[in-house]
């Protein structure tokens, strides 16, 4: 006997076999035991959660040797037709494959007729969203109205394509996409009765890669099983899916943690060696960002047997900058396809999560490697903090320091008095106000050192208040996305530096033409361009050239000379 898929053999032959999609069979089971039946049902999906499926049982529901009844015999002649695909009252129709006015007309004309040996003659249309709008409009009178003896079973992935006429017509059902959870235990039902040995994890990594379609899972399983030579193994898997260990994740993110730009080059070597998918590492990255993120807010989290060694990074890292990692990591692989390769993409994705960590170590315990930490005097007036780990180019040898006579050596001179408490900072020079005692939002915006997402919300906001703490900025409903956290908060930090006392931000949004940095800046590059293209075009050599040899002069080639610095 020929071999038989796993997606095949073990497809449900019973409401009571389904994984998942409760909602629908309740609704099926009450409508069969009640006899209180529509004449359409449209079920929508993704691929492989159960939507022909359950046409079918619910096609042997209906005409069952037995009677009509939500449990099928699953034995009868018409039972075991249906399962074999053999049944002449139920009628398949691929609608991908017959799209035409001319294929729904003959449905039309055979509807009509009394079914051969059942109750009910079924009409199963697969994809019907591929149906051609002629094809639709030939359909619909028929599907307002069938015989008694009808039943429309209509099944699709993309319901939006649907008209509006067919989708009125019809009782909806919308079958969910199966969790990891459902699909894990369904394939270790299957594996069990087959008698194959398998690995937990391997179950787990299969049940991800399937993307909520269990028919996709037992696919892969099947594939999985070949590719182990008839055993399920973890590494096996990973090889064949181009994933990788959670280990080597949580190596990248501890070598985030920690600054270390050398070592989350070497994770990524490591990681490459695999020849892995790298959008599903970042997919596995964002999966664990999400897990340290529920163990840092939410109390009681206790998360999976896997995310025991979460705990320690839940620790080091602050929740804002795992917000921040997740944000890059999804947006990261949305762009891989823009990547020149997919390693390439990859390793920014990566690269950008450590150029935008605050250089204020405020991201873990210990930020910034001895190697790259370096003492820093503190503002004038300001009490010297305990520990301020800054970035530094190259390690800075410490200055010497003068050590007071003592009888013994030891590890730290006690204060005699407790320090007062420190002043918030002062700039090293007075921002100049205008008449309404506002200081100039762009030079303040300089002052203040604001770079990357951070200089992107600044210089897209307008200054429209400064009173006491509390500083306004506008900004322009587009660009409402920036103001998050942790930018604003970090923005926060940065702007009570430079303005020597503690401000508070509060964002509004204004439809109207904002005087921001950023417009600014674009207003003098587009009169650096005009001036430019002024210049060559009033050029006696490039007038010469036009007069007397037709040449023209291309605008968007012209670009104006940058100052020096």
């Amino acid at each position: 006997m020929s071999y038989q898929v796993l997606a095949r053999k073990w497809r449900p032959r019973k409401f009571a076999e389904l994984v998942g999609q409760e909602h629908v069979v309740r609704a099926l089971t009450n409508a069969l035991e009640s006899g209180r039946m529509h004449h359409a049902y449209l079920f929508t999906g993704t691929r492989g959660v159960g939507k022909t499926t359950i046409a079918r049982i619910f096609a042997k529901s209906l005409n069952c040797e037995r009677g009509e009844s939500a449990d099928p015999c699953g034995e009868c002649a018409v039972c075991t037709a249906v399962d074999a695909g053999r049944f002449v009252d139920l009628l398949e129709i691929d609608a991908a494959s017959n799209t035409g006015v001319d294929d729904v007309r003959e449905v039309i004309e055979n509807a009509q007729y009394a079914p051969s040996r059942g109750r009910f003659k079924v009409y199963l249309v697969d994809e019907v969203h591929m149906l051609s709008k002629p094809a639709f409009n030939a359909l619909l009178k028929t599907l307002e109205e069938p015989p008694p003896h009808v039943k429309f079973l209509l099944a699709t992935t993309d319901p939006q394509k649907l008209p509006v006429t067919v989708l009125s017509r019809c009782l909806k059902f919308n079958l969910k996409r199966l969790l990891p959870e459902q699909i894990s235990g369904q394939m270790r039902h299957i594996l069990g009765a087959e008698g194959i040995e398998f690995e937990g994890e391997a179950i787990g990594e299969l049940a991800h890669a399937a993307d909520g379609s269990l028919r996709d899972a037992l696919s892969l399983l099947d594939q999985a099983i070949a590719y182990g030579g008839g055993a399920l193994r973890a590494s096996d898997v990973r090889a064949m899916l181009g994933s990788v260990e959670r280990g080597q994740v949580l190596g990248l993110l501890d070598a985030l943690a920690s600054g270390d730009g050398p070592g989350l080059m070497a994770e990524c070597d490591r990681i490459a060696s695999f020849s892995p998918d790298f959008g599903g590492v970042l997919d596995d990255l964002a999966t664990v960002l999400h897990r340290v993120q529920l163990m840092q807010l939410v109390p009681g989290y206790r998360g999976e047997e896997s995310d025991e060694g979460l705990a320690a990074l839940a620790e080091r890292i602050v929740p804002e900058d795992v917000q921040l990692y997740y944000q890059i990591a999804t947006s990261g692989r949305r762009e891989l396809p823009q990547a020149p390769d997919a390693r390439i993409g990859f390793e920014m994705a990566l690269l950008r999560m450590l150029a935008f960590r605050p250089a204020d170590g405020g991201s873990s315990a210990s930020p910034v490697p001895p190697a790259t930490r370096s003492a820093t005097p503190a503002p004038t007036g300001q009490a010297p903090s305990a520990a301020a780990p800054v970035r530094s180019a190259a390690p800075v040898a410490p200055a010497p320091v003068a050590r007071p006579a003592a009888p013994a050596p030891v590890r730290a001179a006690a204060p005699v008095e407790p320090p007062a408490p420190a002043p918030a900072p002062r700039p090293s020079a007075p921002l100049v106000l205008d008449a309404n005692g506002m200081p100039d939002w762009a030079e303040l915006v300089e002052r203040a050192g604001l770079r990357g997402p951070i200089g992107q919300l600044a210089q897209n906001s307008s200054l429209r208040e400064l009173d006491g703490e509390s500083m306004t900025l506008a900004l322009k409903p587009s660009h409402l996305h920036l103001a998050v956290e942790p930018l604003t908060s970090q923005m926060e930090e940065k702007l009570t530096v430079a303005l020597g006392r503690r401000v508070r931000l509060r964002f509004i949004a204004d439809h109207g033409n904002l005087e921001t940095p950023a417009h600014r800046m674009a207003q003098a590059r587009s009169d650096a361009q005009a001036a430019a293209e002024a210049a060559i075009e009033n050029d006696p050599i490039v007038q010469t050239l036009v007069r007397e040899l037709d040449a023209r002069v291309i605008p968007q080639s012209i670009k104006p000379v940058e100052p020096r610095t």
